[in-house]
């Protein structure tokens, strides 16, 4: 199995590491900007200020950096020696003004990892010196030396992707309140539907779930509330992670929630060894309500918790397979999206390596039965892992080796698509088949992903890439493009018959939207994409003039009669798609 050989390639590279000489690694940037360097009494020392920038960094930095490699942002170890401490303060502040001022180092951020950090210039003078004084701590990273070929690839995908014709008119549908005075001023990630009645949520990770009433959002949900040790921290995905309604949910009033808590609240179902930090659980909840009650009262359930390394890469989605009917095989069976909690990032990457664990994967459980290790759900018998002789395969899983399978869908004609949010390189689709092994950490898309390396780079397949047994993307676009993709769905409305036949999927920071066709997804193949355009009132715009932000944090979504959505977090606006017509 590909963990076995990830496991002996470990050992290797481990030794290697042992009698490889130490030395010290040069900080994130070639050269930093001119000027003096922070002297050591400008920054608070005092535990009390540490202790508060620590919990600050938790909250606000955490998703995206660390003190030991690069992960979406740059590794922050030494940074307090690398640059002058006004420019630190201004950079948190407002990168996006730093970075147009001309700043060099700002250019060498954007230029490095393709997306612009968010500001915090809410954060006072004393807030900024408590995050910075907890940073000051962490010194330059100490790292054994890998040594490293010259064949790594640095642009996986040379050719930009064309803008077609197609222009896609939406109208405003709806405004999200604000859940917080920071930015972003909501974190709305999900809009879904109650299979019987059609009625359109929204969910806010920040703990609410709203009900759309004659267009007007209602609290439904209130998970801070029904759940004391909720958090919504640390974590770009942290929070109230995702809702769907059991099928029969007019009759049965069953509705399943993923949601965020601080580490050990409770044991865990699935763990891992204790010499890998805890950040937090995730915890999944059956809830039984009444299906024609609002707002929300109903008894809890809890069906699973997991242990998670780090704030990020979580359980962002839950859905049942709405195209199954009673007597069908997938009916009433819940599919889990479940990240790899960060771990390769922080340097541990046999936590997501195999089938015998549940991280990067999507398992599959029926919520009914009970012949799972807690008891508390059941394991399909159909479900891949479930007869296979290694008994330490968990038969949760569906299919492995996700980094974050960040939304599932499913086609008119039966197919299973998984979005795969991707490191530093490469963002995928995938066409997800039970049992099947999609690359992660050993691969990024279709590219080598040299884990062991703090760099992030890709390499060519291996000569040997077959012992592996990987199942690649049927889509992949390059960090050029997008940094962190969001799906999608084909579109299976009635109202766009120019929509017709194609798979519609974005950018979560930019908001760049692509679309690829149906019939080129194919195993084996890349299908070709396409970027496609919108109209607001017959005027053309895009997402970043539409909520006045650089990052946009774009999501889809789709109603009972197929048709699609655009949610921007950045502004808590919800776009219906109504009409397409080709540029003129």
């Amino acid at each position: 199995m590909p963990g076995k050989i990830l496991k002996q390639t470990f050992m290797r590279k481990t030794y290697l590491l042992i009698i490889a000489f130490i030395f010290l690694q040069s900080y994130f940037l070639a050269s930093c900007n001119s000027g003096d360097k922070t002297a050591p009494t400008a920054i608070p020392s005092d535990s009390l200020t540490i202790a508060k920038g620590e919990i600050s960094f938790g909250e606000k930095c955490s998703s995206c950096h660390n003190f030991s490699q690069d992960g979406i942002g740059p590794q922050l170890g030494g940074i307090t020696n690398a640059e002058p401490l006004s420019w630190l303060k201004n950079f948190i502040s407002n990168p996006k003004k730093v970075s147009d001022s001309g700043d060099t180092t700002a250019a060498k951020l954007l230029k490095r990892y393709k997306v612009l950090m968010p500001s915090f210039d809410n954060l006072t003078d004393a807030q900024l010196d408590e995050l910075i004084a907890f940073i000051n701590t962490k010194k330059k990273h100490v790292r054994p030396a890998v040594k490293e070929d010259s064949g790594y690839i640095t642009n996986p995908f040379p050719d930009s992707i064309r803008t077609s014709d197609l222009v896609v008119d939406i109208v405003p549908v709806t405004q999200i309140p604000a859940s917080s005075s920071d930015a972003p001023v909501t974190r709305i990630t999900k809009l879904d539907y109650e299979p019987g009645s059609g009625d359109l949520y929204v969910l806010d990770l920040r703990g609410k779930l709203y009900k759309l009433i004659n267009g007007k959002p209602e609290v439904y949900m209130d998970m801070q509330k029904l759940e004391q040790k909720f958090i919504n921290q640390p974590g770009l995905a942290t929070g109230f992670g995702s809702f769907t309604f059991h099928p029969d949910f007019s009759k049965n009033g069953l509705l399943y929630t993923s949601h965020a808590e601080p580490a050990a609240t409770k044991k865990a179902d699935f763990n891992y060894p204790d010499s890998i930090p805890v950040i937090m659980q995730w915890v999944v909840t059956e809830w039984k309500t009444d299906p024609k009650g609002f707002p929300f009262k109903g008894t809890p359930r809890e069906l699973m918790r997991i242990d998670m390394p780090n704030g990020i890469h979580g359980m962002q989605e839950l859905t049942f397979n709405r195209d199954a009917k009673p007597g069908d095989e997938d009916y009433g069976l819940l599919y889990i999206g479940i990240g790899d909690g960060g771990s390769t990032e922080i340097g541990y990457p046999l936590v997501s390596a195999n089938a015998d664990r549940i991280w990067g994967t999507i398992i599959r459980i029926d919520p009914s039965g009970n012949n799972s290790t807690n008891g508390q759900y059941g394991i399909p018998p159909s479900n891949p892992f479930v007869k296979q002789h290694d008994k330490n395969f968990l038969p949760e899983i569906y299919a492995y080796g996700f980094r974050n399978p960040h939304r599932i869908s499913w086609t008119s004609s039966g197919k299973m698509l998984a979005v795969n949010i991707g490191q530093s390189n490469v963002e995928s689709v995938n066409l997800v088949l039970p049992g099947h092994f999609y690359g992660w950490p050993l691969r990024e898309g279709t590219f080598t992903e040299k884990f062991f390396n703090e760099t992030g780079r890709i390499y060519p397949l291996p000569p040997d890439d077959s012992i592996y047994h990987v199942t690649y993307p049927v889509v992949e676009l390059d960090h050029d493009e997008s940094t962190a993709i969001t799906g999608g769905f084909e579109y299976r409305g009635t109202a766009i018959p120019k929509l017709r036949g194609k798979y519609l999927f974005g950018d979560i920071g930019s908001g760049r939207l692509f679309y690829v066709n149906m019939k080129d997804l194919i195993l084996g193949k890349q299908a070709p994409i396409q970027k496609w355009s919108i109209d607001l009132n017959g005027i053309p715009t895009n997402l970043v003039k539409l909520s006045g932000k650089d990052r946009v944090e774009l999501r889809f979504g789709k109603d009972s009669k197929g048709e699609l959505y655009l949610s921007t977090k950045a502004d808590g606006k919800i776009y219906k798609l109504v009409g397409a017509h080709l540029k003129s």
